[in-house]
C-alpha cells in the first residue's frame, strides 16, 4: 500500500485553472465518494482550499493510483488529464507525508505560516473520517500532521505575526486605499473568510461594515459581532453604489458580481471610485470588472505578491520548521518500522521455538533418563542456540525496516523460513 499525494496548488497553476479544480465545502463528500470508488484508491482525504487542491490517498498500486486521482483533478477542471498533466504534483510515501507536515506546518502557503490551513486539514481529515474514506492508515498520517503543525507554531516564529488571507486583504485595500478611516465596508460573504476579514477591520476607524450573505441569519450574527448591519444578497446592487470597498470570499461556485452588476453601480456612484479585494476561489467577481474606469479589481495573484513583500522575518523560520519535519518524519518512521517488523520478528521467533521444542520431542526417549539438572542445562542449551541464531537477523531486519533494503530482508525471512506475520 502507497500513500501518495497528487494536485495543484498557487506555484504549480495560474489563478483561472486553480478556481477550475476547486471543491466548494457541500462538495467535498461527493467527491471523495467519486475517489474512493476508483480502482486503486483505497483510503481518500481531499483538502480544497484557496491555494490548492490536492488528493491525498493510500493506494493499492502507485502509478494506477496516480492516475485515478489526477483524472479525478482533472475531471474538476473539465480538461483533459493529458492537459493537466505538466500542472500536477506527486508525491510518494516518505515524500508525501513531508508535504503533508510541510501543509500543515503553514510553509507552504501563500501567506508563510498562516494558521487557517492547519484548521483546514483538521476538516478535511474530519470530512473524510465521517464519509469512511479515511481509514486507520490514512488518519495516522493526517493527525501526525497536525501535531506537526501545532508544534511548529508553538516552536518557532513561523506564525508570529503572520497574517491570515482574510487578514492580508484587508491590509492590501488599506495599502491601496491610503486608509480606512470613514470608508464604508461591503463584506461580501460571512463564512470563515467573510469573518476574518470583518474581524480584521476592528480599529481600523471604518464608517460602517455591511455584510452581505446567502445565509441571513449568519450574516446577521457576525454583523453583530463586529458592529455593523446585515443585508441580505439581493440588496447586493444597492451595497455596491455605497461602498468604498467590497471585501469578498463567498463559497459560491458561480460569479457573484458580475460586470453589468458593477457597471450599473458605478454609473450610479458620479465616478466616485470603488476598490474591490476578492480572494475566493472560484472568483466571486468577473474579472472584466477590472476594465470598468475607477475600478480597481484585486485577487489572489495581487494577494500574492502583497504577501511576498512582508515575509523576509518569518522565512528565517522556515529552516527551523524543517529540521522538525523532519523530525517528525523521523519518529514515524520509527512508528512504522515497530508496526511492520513486530509482527516478523514475533513470528520468526515463534517458528525458531517451535523447531526446538519439536526437536526435544523427537529426542525425548533419549531424554526420559536424564536427571532434572542435566534436562533444565538442555532447555537453557537449545534456548540459547535458537536466541542467538536468531539475534542477528533479527537486529539487522530491524535497522534496515522503511527502506528498501529492509523489504528485501522481510521478504527473504518470509521466504526463507516460510513465516506467516498475520
Amino acid at each position: 500500500m502507497s500513500f501518495v499525494v497528487v494536485g495543484l496548488n498557487h506555484r504549480t497553476v495560474p489563478l483561472p485553472v486553480l478556481e477550475r479544480v476547486t471543491v466548494p465545502p457541500a462538495q467535498i463528500p461527493k467527491a471523495l465518494r467519486d475517489l474512493a470508488g476508483r480502482e486503486y484508491l483505497a483510503e481518500v482525504a481531499l483538502l480544497s482550499t484557496c491555494n490548492r487542491t490536492e488528493v491525498y490517498a493510500c493506494c493499492t498500486k502507485f502509478h494506477p493510483g496516480v492516475a485515478d486521482a489526477s483524472e479525478f483533478l482533472a475531471e474538476q477542471a473539465g480538461m483533459r488529464a493529458t492537459d493537466l498533466a505538466e500542472h500536477i504534483y506527486s508525491y510518494y510515501d516518505e515524500a508525501a507525508v513531508a508535504h503533508l507536515f510541510g501543509v500543515a506546518a503553514g510553509v507552504d502557503s501563500v501567506i508563510l505560516g498562516e494558521g487557517q490551513i492547519l484548521g483546514q486539514v483538521r476538516d478535511a481529515l474530519k470530512v473524510a473520517e465521517s464519509e469512511g474514506t479515511a481509514q486507520l492508515s490514512l488518519s495516522r498520517v493526517f493527525r501526525h500532521a497536525i501535531e506537526v503543525g501545532k508544534r511548529s507554531r508553538a516552536e518557532t516564529g513561523i506564525g508570529r505575526g503572520a497574517v491570515s488571507l482574510s487578514s492580508a486583504a484587508v491590509a492590501l485595500a488599506t495599502e491601496r486605499l491610503g486608509t480606512l478611516v470613514e470608508r464604508r465596508v461591503l463584506v461580501l460573504g460571512a463564512g470563515e473568510m467573510g469573518e476574518g476579514m470583518a474581524r480584521s477591520l476592528a480599529g481600523s476607524g471604518v464608517a460602517e461594515v455591511v455584510i452581505a450573505g446567502r445565509g441571513t441569519d449568519r450574516a446577521t450574527e457576525l454583523a453583530a459581532r463586529v458592529g455593523g448591519r446585515a443585508i441580505p444578497i439581493e440588496r447586493l446592487p444597492q451595497a455596491l453604489v455605497a461602498a468604498d470597498l467590497v471585501l469578498t470570499s463567498t463559497g459560491a461556485t458561480d460569479i457573484v458580481i458580475s460586470h453589468d452588476d458593477a457597471e450599473v453601480a458605478m454609473q450610479r456612484r458620479f465616478g466616485r471610485p470603488l476598490l474591490i479585494v476578492d480572494i475566493a476561489v472560484p472568483r466571486d467577481v468577473d474579472p472584466g470588472v477590472a476594465d470598468i474606469p475607477e475600478v480597481t479589481l484585486l485577487d489572489m495573484d495581487d494577494l500574492k505578491a502583497f504577501a511576498e513583500s512582508s515575509m523576509d522575518r518569518r522565512r528565517r523560520e522556515v529552516a527551523r520548521v524543517r529540521r522538525i519535519i523532519s523530525a517528525e518524519l523521523e519518529r514515524l518512521r520509527t512508528e512504522r518500522t515497530g508496526r511492520e517488523v513486530a509482527p516478523l520478528v514475533s513470528a520468526l521467533r515463534t517458528r525458531g521455538e517451535d523447531v526446538r521444542l519439536a526437536e526435544l520431542e523427537r529426542f525425548r526417549s533419549k531424554l526420559d533418563g536424564v536427571d532434572a539438572k542435566t534436562a533444565e542445562a538442555i532447555e537453557a542449551l537449545t534456548r540459547g542456540i535458537v536466541a542467538k541464531l536468531l539475534h542477528e537477523p533479527t537486529v539487522r531486519v530491524k535497522e534496515a525496516a522503511g527502506s528498501g533494503r529492509g523489504e528485501l530482508y522481510a521478504d527473504a525471512l518470509s521466504a526463507l523460513f516460510d513465516l506467516d506475520p498475520e
